[in-house]
């Protein structure tokens, strides 16, 4: 099959012929002009987007799918539960639609927060379409290979006190507790490295709504989710959040290993 690009807003598909498909629902940086007016100072830079990282797997494997998201998480969140509950009950977290930022401070100006009816608009135009096309190269691939693997990709500021202790180890692997894919993905993703890059597993962030809304073992999609410290790869965790050469250029090779892995494991799982 040849693999194939078409971009439709609000997201880019890339569509190829791996069992695996990377999903990128946070590194979006498009908010309508309507939106972005009720943004405050704070809100309108953005901080919390999942910097570079389609660069950061841009060629890894051959030939995988990619599902990117185009608008910013302040938009709304593709990976958050569209019926608002939340991912982690009793700790702090940002919710469908943020109020705050990562470090619990406002993001919208005075009496310009998001409505019910905002999200419910927010729903119909971003997040079930993002949504949509995920399943529908889920199916595609599974159609293929007997078997689809979902990555999903992510990263976060490696010391955010409002939402964990400490500084978060450089790799966060979530599988929900080895309820979204077969063991065998968890460790060939997992697999001793020497490299120096700290890990965990099903720590802090144990995977977000697609990881676990899509993660069916049992029906032969599996799904995985990698949340990467930004400190890894990047020049600093603050503005501009510019891109290190160096550093991702060593993570990356870290990536590669992971990914071929995983690609490794499919043929095993096929039903």
């Amino acid at each position: 099959m040849t693999s194939q690009t078409h971009e439709t807003a609000p997201f880019e598909v890339r569509q190829g012929t791996s069992p695996v498909i990377l999903g990128l629902p946070h590194t979006g940086t498009h908010v309508p002009d309507d939106i972005a007016s009720r943004l405050n100072e704070r809100g309108a830079t953005l901080e919390d987007t999942d910097w570079h990282i389609h660069r950061l797997y841009d060629g890894l494997l051959a030939d995988p799918t990619t599902v990117r998201a185009t608008f910013s998480r302040y938009v709304i969140d593709a990976n958050r539960d569209p019926s608002g509950v939340s991912l982690y009950p009793g700790q702090n977290t940002t919710g469908l639609i943020p109020q705050t930022d990562f470090e619990n401070r406002p993001i919208w100006r005075d009496g310009a927060e998001p409505s019910e009816a905002d999200i419910a608009a927010r729903l119909a135009a971003f997040h079930r379409p993002y949504h949509a096309a995920i399943e529908a190269e889920i199916a595609r691939v599974k159609a293929i290979h007997g078997v689809a693997i979902l990555f999903d990709c992510h990263s976060i500021r490696s010391h955010l006190p409002f939402l964990f202790e400490g500084q978060l180890p450089d790799l966060n692997f979530g599988t929900d507790g080895g309820r979204t894919c077969a063991a065998e993905i968890e460790a060939a993703a997992t697999e001793a490295s020497d490299d120096g890059f700290t890990q965990v597993l099903n720590g802090r962030f144990r995977g977000g709504w697609t990881t676990r809304h899509y993660g069916r073992p049992q029906d032969g999609v599996h799904a995985i989710q990698l949340e990467i410290a930004q400190s890894a790869y990047l020049t600093s965790e603050a503005a501009p959040f510019a891109y290190d050469e160096v550093k991702a250029e060593r993570l990356r090779t870290r990536l590669a290993g992971i990914l071929h892995r995983i690609e490794a494991v499919a043929p095993t799982l096929a039903g």
